[in-house]
């Protein structure tokens, strides 16, 4: 089934040759029994890029699936032009009186900062308690993940003395989690960050229930309520050569980087990467979408 997009939406014309059913005629979804209405906080720098990379994973269900994007209203934009975010984006004030079936909080490279020194900080709490109430289920990715435990449940960030970069086995711990319906034994997850949250810590909160873990990069998903909410550090939705770009960038900055561990193929970064998370990273957002996005019976606590 499509997803719907704006006229114009960049990701259209970037997913046609990969078969990505997108469309902007509402034709498409009159015959819909109910369109899914997720909500996208896009904290990335390069937004249409994360825009791409979402879309691609979330196109898999069966669902006819309408998304709204929004950014935070304080915060400017360096790397993607105001034109684009007035054009495609909204402001929390305009989607606050409305309810969605899900939300994705996506990452931020603001790691480094204490979380109240975030220019936006004020406003993503603001959205963290709104979605309480409005949401029936909250993927958190990333730093949105690290936030979100900080502000819901007191997980403090710890950070990294390098960082974890590459592409990393996980395991399961709960296999009959509906979440990971359809899991191999090991699957594997694009990281990217300099920062993680400890298992020990998300022990000791009674609310939080440890789903996936990586024996090389830590935890990886962490449920709370019964999903309505997900906090998932990892970016299984990237681009095979997301990870190559951000390579190139920091050694073109002159930035302490290593090669991405399990990217390259022979790990010689003048070879293709190997692509060894797109599998589960469909599967996992599918069964997001329709296990605990689309369950009537899910509330949000």
């Amino acid at each position: 089934m499509p997803i719907k997009v704006p006229t114009s939406f960049p990701a259209i014309s970037a997913l046609q040759g990969e078969n990505i059913c997108l469309s902007d005629f509402p034709s498409a979804f009159i015959n819909a029994a109910r369109n899914v209405r997720l909500l996208v906080l896009n904290l990335m720098p390069l937004k249409i890029d994360t825009e791409i990379n979402l879309l691609r994973v979330l196109c898999n269900s069966t669902l006819s699936i309408e998304i709204d994007w929004i950014v935070p209203q304080g915060h400017l934009s360096k790397n993607t032009s105001a034109e684009h975010i007035k054009k495609f984006y909204k402001h929390f004030s305009d989607v606050e009186p409305l309810h969605y079936d899900g939300m994705i909080i996506t990452g931020a490279p603001v790691e480094h900062l204490p979380f109240e020194e975030v220019d936006y900080w004020s406003e993503l709490t603001t959205i963290f308690d709104w979605a309480l109430t409005h949401v029936n289920s909250t993927l958190f990715l990333c730093w949105g993940a690290v936030a979100g435990l900080y502000y819901y449940y007191g997980v403090p960030k710890t950070m990294l003395p390098q960082k974890c970069f590459g592409v990393f086995p996980h395991e399961v711990l709960i296999p009959t989690h509906k979440l990971f319906r359809g899991f191999d034994d090991l699957f594997y997850v694009p990281q990217s960050r300099h920062c993680e949250v400890r298992r020990e810590d998300v022990e000791q909160v009674h609310e939080l229930t440890i789903l996936s873990v990586s024996h090389e990069s830590g935890l990886h998903a962490i449920e709370a309520h019964n999903g309505a909410q997900f906090f998932v550090m990892g970016h299984s939705e990237y681009a095979p050569y997301t990870l190559d770009a951000e390579y190139r960038r920091d050694l073109s900055r002159g930035l302490p980087i290593t090669i991405p561990c399990n990217y390259y193929r022979d790990d010689n970064p003048q070879k293709p990467p190997v692509v060894r998370w797109r599998a589960h990273g469909n599967l996992f957002f599918t069964n997001w979408l329709h296990a605990f996005v689309c369950n009537p019976n899910l509330h949000a606590k």
